[in-house]
């Protein structure tokens, strides 16, 4: 969209995030589909109730940790762009170039189209003739073989105009993006509260089995299959650093940002930590393992009712609210990559009339249609997740970095607990990279190949931003 005639693009965005805005942004970004979902596949590799719940308990610390870690570099550095920025500052404009390389390839458009599809699954349980399952058009694709064909199916094309339509929202201001975005997470926060209210109270549980180690498993395979199921933790935690990518429009940062990261981090962790009370108190163990749609076998069982319409109901509204979430936060990488001269110029640019970094947002929405279209992104996504975590660790490390580097930097808030909680969270992210790695390798390798894939392409946008400075100081230019 062009610029409004006669009227200056304004040169920075404008903060209008308060710190309610904040916190629903992150556990509305947080909470998805995870919770609903992962509860039975952790059951699979844990064999007691207090492993289960202390692995929640676990990701809601590292979680913590995290958020106090990051609370420190977003109130010292509370510009848009939030993690590249930090990586910018301790490392060098590659370092955080190659986390904005990821995010925009597949991190954040990557989980933008997941969480846009997994939202056309579920409303395919109300409109069959809108899901994954009803195929518009399949093109055969003879070189690959007979069955070999390129489909498109109406859930695919769902999940375009859902990311569409969103986009469009945060496109045409922030503000109309936030109010979406509260709404929507204080809805879903509700609706956990009312399953672990009326679970407890109206429920006819099965009781609780507190006994640690039922099976007698050694300690090699307890450990084993903790960390198993912690990874599958992360995905549920996973989002909760991105409020600090709008760091630059939220109102008194040095106070508000710290504040969301830990109160919406606290209030996610005790919501999971109940939530999964509520499952083991419905169902044992051994009916929990392997299933994956948990919420609405317990809450079934609970009820003495069929409730998979309500739980897919609380999905789609929570997996709309992430997605949203996602689309807000995201382009704000990319519009502080531009400004240093590493990105499409144009995503640098904030609208005259809507104060948004409108083209960002646009890219985005093209680039997370084009990965639903393709149907095979699920993969690519994986890696990311691996170099994400070290992402992570770098940006707590950055931490250190910082106080030794820049020491005069204001801090309005400092790491509690500095320096133990960085390092424990260095520590255990460390240990969750080192189970994916032997878990997954081969995903874990494509990842690196991907990231230092983006080195050529950072050499190529760092030698063309140096070539337009050097013209830019030529003397009559």
């Amino acid at each position: 969209m062009m610029h409004d005639k006669g009227t200056i693009p304004p040169r920075r965005l404008d903060r209008r995030l308060g710190f309610f805005d904040a916190a629903m942004i992150l556990v509305g970004i947080v909470i998805g589909s995870g919770i609903y979902l992962t509860s039975g596949i952790m059951a699979r590799s844990l064999p007691s109730v207090p492993l289960l719940l202390l692995a929640w308990v676990f990701g809601g610390a590292l979680t913590l940790a995290g958020a106090l870690t990051y609370a420190e570099l977003g109130a010292a550095l509370p510009e848009a762009g939030g993690q590249y920025i930090y990586l910018r500052e301790a490392y060098g404009p590659m370092a955080g170039f190659l986390f904005g390389w990821i995010s925009f390839l597949v991190y954040m458009t990557g989980g933008i189209a997941a969480l846009a599809l997994a939202f056309s699954e579920y409303l395919g349980y109300f409109f069959p003739s809108l899901g994954m399952q009803a195929t518009l058009v399949s093109i055969p694709l003879p070189p690959s073989g007979p069955d070999a064909s390129f489909s498109i199916s109406a859930g695919q094309l769902m999940a375009v105009l859902v990311v569409l339509l969103l986009s469009a929202v945060n496109f045409i201001g922030v503000g109309y993006g936030k109010t979406v975005q509260n709404v929507l997470t204080v809805l879903k926060v509700l609706t956990l509260a009312s399953i672990i209210v009326f679970g407890f109270s109206l429920g006819r549980g099965a009781g609780i089995d507190w006994t640690l180690n039922p099976s007698h498993l050694p300690p090699a395979r307890l450990l084993t299959g903790f960390g198993v199921a912690l990874v599958a933790v992360s995905w549920a935690f996973d989002g909760w650093n991105n409020v600090n990518f709008v760091a630059g429009e939220i109102r008194n940062p040095q106070r508000n940002l710290p504040r969301a990261l830990i109160s919406g981090t606290l209030m996610i962790t005790v919501l999971y930590i109940l939530i999964n009370t509520v499952y083991v108190h419905a169902l044992p163990l051994s009916e929990m393992s392997g299933v994956i749609r948990i919420a609405e076998k317990a809450t079934s069982s609970l009820f003495g009712t069929t409730t998979g319409a309500v739980i897919s109901a609380a999905v789609l509204v929570s997996v709309f609210g992430a997605l949203n979430g996602s689309i807000l936060v995201g382009p704000r990488i990319y519009f502080a990559m531009a400004r240093d001269g590493l990105f499409f110029k144009r995503a640098g640019e904030i609208h005259s009339r809507f104060r948004t970094p409108h083209f960002s947002i646009l890219l985005q929405a093209i680039w997370a249609s084009v990965l639903i279209s393709a149907g095979s992104f699920e993969q690519i996504f994986t890696f990311s997740i691996f170099m994400a975590i070290v992402f992570w660790i770098a940006a707590a490390a950055a931490v250190f970095s910082l106080r030794r580097k820049r020491p005069d930097l204001p801090r309005p808030y400092r790491t509690w607990g500095y320096p133990v909680i960085p390092f424990l969270f260095i520590l255990a992210s460390a240990g969750i990279l080192l189970n994916t790695l032997g878990e997954s390798p081969v995903e874990a390798l494509a990842g690196i190949v991907l990231t230092v894939g983006g080195i050529p392409v950072y050499l190529a946008w760092h030698r063309k931003s140096r070539g337009k400075t050097h013209d830019q100081q030529k003397p009559g230019s």
